[in-house]
Formats: structure tokens, C-alpha cells, sequence
């Protein structure tokens, strides 16, 4: 199999690089289309490996980066007009059997994901998979990591900026055709103060200094407010769908809710996994996915229309080599109570059998002196505390988590905002911490004024071994990770004057919702996502 390079046309005659990989065996066959920022040329092995299977591989530039022509554009109006003209032009060669998968992971998902949901409706009444219109968009659909939009990717759902990811992010890929990965790295060894600089919509000027070069699109990341959009159009889809995602990932919960609302048969397979999709290489064998295998089994089922209707997916229990089955039809939450997969754990505050309350029921939450997220350490102050922190005694039996987690908050703030940050570590036997969940939301709640609030924490797949304590931290501010709020009532983005905020966080009426495994009914992830 050798790989040739085209040139692909759009509709306003942009031509765009693409890499053709062909399968040895026969003509016509099925297709992949992977639409990529990230430079086409990284996709060398994945293509031999679905070629190695009988799929033609596509594997294209967008529009903009690296050896496509064009003005770089992130998330903006070509990637769905581009996409579909490639799918067009697939379908119009005569080694293509007329089958289109449109596969990416992170931004190459929104890729592949905009031509399945904003294009023309590609089927017919009645239509299978495989039996799309010539013109339309692709017959099934994988979304690896999926990054859903501008708005998505630059705020929480509850609201608060993600400056880290972005300014990480834009340094590496915004406004240039190429990629440098470690840019934001070698601009903060100069000027590691850099992220603090206000306001927000004005750090890419430091930024550049650092950088050498301007970024003029980051304004932009911050305009829109609109939430959903793709996720919204996936009801009414009736393609294959399958979500790969990590719950070590900043953008699970959009993995989730993408799966969860898609109108086709939708599959969910949920690692433990970051951005990345690496697994830890200390884990067990059983651990380990063979994500190239499981996409071939997995089109092959999806084009073939094997798959049930009804949505399945799989969530891992941390590296224990362990999978929980999930159905997508869990209820919803309802005001009082958190979505439950087969149970829930309420564990309270300021109870011995719950969460016991160590110090900072009322805390002070400084701009100037802000939570690091990038720093476990609880410091030891009683006397000024930033944050109300809480621990659990030792779990008595190993806990199985798998679902979506919550925290119940009875809280009041002196200010006209306020961010409410919920961080939840594990603490083994030794006291060492590591990472287990985090949400954080944004109020503005009249100052003064107590208020029942409910943070997501994400969606959790970890096994808890016995003796395990778990830690909790409810906070103002979770910087860098998230930009800082000013606590005036101003858009952070635009705001210059911090103030400090106190809080109090009254325990009556505040608890953590965890997803227990109440049935420990294990499954295999490869023929759970492929049935």
C-alpha cells in the first residue's frame, strides 16, 4: 500500500492536501476521512492500519495549516462546507464503494462531526448505513476526544474561562500554519507571570512578546456564548455514532452528553485516559484497548447497520482493568438528587461518617492569592484560610465510581459574583494525594444572600481501594486552569480590578453525590461497543 498526495477541491475552489492511503485487495471499498489541524503527516501509521483492513484512508490538512492553502480559521464557517465537499469527492472516485466513516480525534472530531450535523440530511427514508446520498454527509461518525466548538472549548458549562487549555493551545496552534506544541512553555520561562496578566482578552499581546509573533484571533475565543450546538443537532441524527472519551479528559463531560443526546445508535467508550488517549503503563494488560482494532470492528458493524439502536457504552474503573456497562438511559437529576447509574452515596457535610469538616466554613477567596490548580498542597493557615476543606475517614471496602458525580452546595458570597470551585482528591494510607474529580461554576447571587447551588463534577470511572480517604476543597478560585473572577459583577475577560470575596459554606444542606457501583457486573468494552 503506498500513500500519494492530492489536492482536493471546496466549493469556493480552495484546494485543500490531502493524503490518499489505497488497501492492497479489491475495488471499490469504504472509506476514512480524518480532517486534521494538526498536520496530516502524523497519521501515517493509523492509515496503513485501516488500509491493512480494507479501507481507503484520507487524511487532510484543513483549511489554512500546514500544506493547505487557505486563511486558518479556528472552528469557523469553512470546516463544514470543506468536510462535505470532501466527502463528496470520496464518493465520486472509482475505488470508493460509495461508504464514508469520518473519524478525528479533539478538533479533527468537530471536523468530522460538523459535515454528519450541519450539512445536507443524507438520508432517505428508511436508509441503512451505507446507503447515503452521493452528496451528503458521511454514513457513520467517530468522535476521539471530541473538542466542540469555540465556545466549548473556551468555557466550563457553568461558565468560568479555561485560560490554561486556551492560552496553551493558541500559542501552540492559533494563527500560524504550523504547530510549535511547548510554545506556551517557552513564553512562561520568560515571563511567568504571564497568565495574570489583565485583562484576559488582552493576554495574547504578552503573550505575543513571548511568542515573537501576534495572535489576533484570540478576542474572538471569548464572544460566544452559545453552548450545544452540535450536541443539540445530534438528536436528530440517525448515523452511527461512537464517542471515544477519557475521564481524565477536560472535555468528558462533552464526550457524555454528546453520546447521550445522539439520535442514532451511539456508542460511548470512556478510558482512563486524558486528552491523549494514553493509558498508564503500570496498569494491567486487561487495562489496555486497542483503539486502531476496535474502530475497524466497530465501522464494520456500524456500516454493515448491526448495531442496536438503543445507546450502550462502557466507562473503565480506573486502571483496574475493570468496565462498567452504561446505557444512556439513567434519569436525569433531579433537583435534589444526582443522576444515579445503579446507586448514589450522599456524603454530607461536617459529619463524621461523611465528609468532616477541617477548617474554612468561612474562607477568603483572593484574586491576588488564588487556589492554584496546578498545586495539590493544602496549606496549613486555620487562622486566614482560602478554602473550606473536608476529609472522609477511611474508606472500610474498595469503592467502584461510575457515572456522574456532584456536589450540593448550602453557600453564601459577600459579592455580586462569585465562582465555586470543587476539587476531590484521593489520600492513601501514606497521605498521598492524587486527583480524583473537579467542577467549578459561576454565581452572581445578590452578596449577602444563601444559596443552594449544584456543581457537576464530571463523570467518574475509578476503583477506591480500602483504606482510602477522600479529600474535598470548595474554593473561589482554580488558577490557571480557569481565569480569576474579579468578584465585581465585571466579565473577567474584560475586567481590570479585583476585589477579595467571603464565603461560607453551611454544611446543613451540603453533600457530595458519588456513583457507586452498587452491582459489580464487569464487562468487556470491545463486543459491549461493537453489538
Amino acid at each position: 500500500m503506498k500513500t500519494r498526495t492530492v489536492y482536493v477541491p471546496t466549493p469556493d475552489g480552495t484546494a485543500l492536501a490531502t493524503d490518499i492511503c489505497l488497501p492492497d485487495g479489491p475495488h471499490p471499498c469504504p472509506a476514512v476521512l480524518i480532517r486534521t489541524p494538526y498536520g496530516r503527516g502524523a497519521h501515517r501509521a493509523e492509515s496503513r492500519g485501516w488500509a491493512a483492513h480494507g479501507y481507503a484512508v484520507l487524511v487532510q490538512d484543513v483549511r489554512g495549516r500546514h500544506g493547505s492553502p487557505g486563511e486558518w480559521q479556528p472552528y469557523g464557517e469553512h470546516e463544514g462546507p470543506d468536510g462535505t465537499a470532501a466527502i463528496a469527492w470520496v464518493r465520486s472516485q472509482p475505488w470508493s464503494n460509495g461508504e464514508v466513516v469520518a473519524a478525528g480525534a479533539s478538533y479533527a472530531a468537530y471536523c468530522a462531526l460538523v459535515p454528519a450535523l450541519t450539512g445536507p440530511d443524507d438520508r432517505r427514508p428508511g436508509a441503512r448505513p451505507g446507503e447515503a446520498h452521493r452528496d451528503g454527509g458521511p454514513d457513520a461518525v467517530i468522535a476521539a476526544v471530541p473538542a466542540l466548538g469555540l465556545v466549548e472549548t473556551a468555557r466550563e458549562p457553568g461558565g468560568p474561562e479555561r485560560l490554561w487549555a486556551r492560552a496553551g493551545w493558541w500559542a501552540a496552534h492559533g494563527d500560524r500554519r504550523d504547530s510549535e506544541p511547548d510554545a506556551l512553555s517557552r513564553a512562561l520561562a520568560s515571563d511567568p507571570r504571564l497568565l495574570e496578566h489583565l485583562p484576559v482578552a488582552r493576554v495574547s499581546e504578552r503573550l505575543a512578546e513571548g511568542l515573537g509573533r501576534e495572535l489576533p484571533s484570540w478576542p474572538r475565543l471569548w464572544t460566544g456564548r452559545d453552548r450545544g450546538r452540535l450536541s443539540d443537532a445530534g438528536s436528530s441524527s440517525r448515523l452511527p455514532l461512537l464517542a471515544v472519551g477519557g475521564t481524565r479528559d477536560p472535555f468528558a463531560d462533552d464526550t457524555v452528553a454528546l453520546w447521550r443526546g445522539w439520535g442514532g445508535p451511539a456508542r460511548l467508550l470512556l478510558g482512563p485516559w486524558g486528552h491523549h488517549l494514553t493509558a498508564d503503563p503500570t496498569a494491567p494488560s486487561r487495562a489496555h484497548v486497542n483503539l486502531g482494532a476496535l474502530y475497524v470492528r466497530w465501522a464494520r458493524a456500524a456500516l454493515a447497520g448491526r448495531l442496536e439502536p438503543r445507546p450502550r457504552g462502557v466507562i473503565a474503573l480506573g486502571g483496574s482493568g475493570r468496565w462498567h456497562r452504561v446505557t444512556g438511559t439513567e434519569p436525569t437529576p433531579g433537583p435534589s438528587e444526582p443522576r444515579r447509574p445503579e446507586a448514589a452515596v450522599r456524603w454530607p457535610f461536617g459529619s463524621r461518617t461523611g465528609l468532616r469538616l477541617l477548617h474554612g466554613a468561612e474562607f477568603t477567596a483572593h484574586p491576588d492569592r488564588p487556589v492554584r490548580s496546578d498545586d495539590l498542597t493544602v496549606p496549613a493557615d486555620r487562622e486566614r484560610p482560602d478554602r473550606c476543606l473536608l476529609v472522609s475517614p477511611p474508606l472500610a471496602r474498595p469503592l467502584d465510581l461510575a457515572g456522574p458525580a456532584v456536589a450540593r452546595l448550602h453557600v453564601t458570597a459577600d459579592t455580586p459574583s462569585a465562582d465555586w470551585a470543587v476539587r476531590l482528591t484521593t489520600l492513601d494510607p501514606a497521605g498521598r494525594a492524587q486527583p480524583l474529580a473537579f467542577g467549578i461554576v459561576r454565581r452572581t447571587d445578590p452578596p449577602g444572600r444563601a444559596a443552594d447551588i449544584t456543581v457537576p463534577l464530571g463523570t467518574l470511572g475509578r476503583r477506591l481501594p480500602a483504606g482510602t480517604r477522600l479529600r474535598a476543597e470548595v474554593t473561589g478560585h482554580h488558577f490557571p486552569a480557569h481565569a480569576r473572577n474579579p468578584h465585581t459583577g465585571e466579565d473577567p475577560v474584560t475586567a481590570t480590578r479585583l476585589a477579595p470575596s467571603h464565603r461560607t459554606v453551611h454544611a446543613r444542606g451540603s453533600a457530595l453525590h458519588l456513583p457507586v457501583v452498587a452491582r459489580r457486573r464487569y464487562v468487556e468494552p470491545v463486543p459491549e461497543i461493537c453489538r
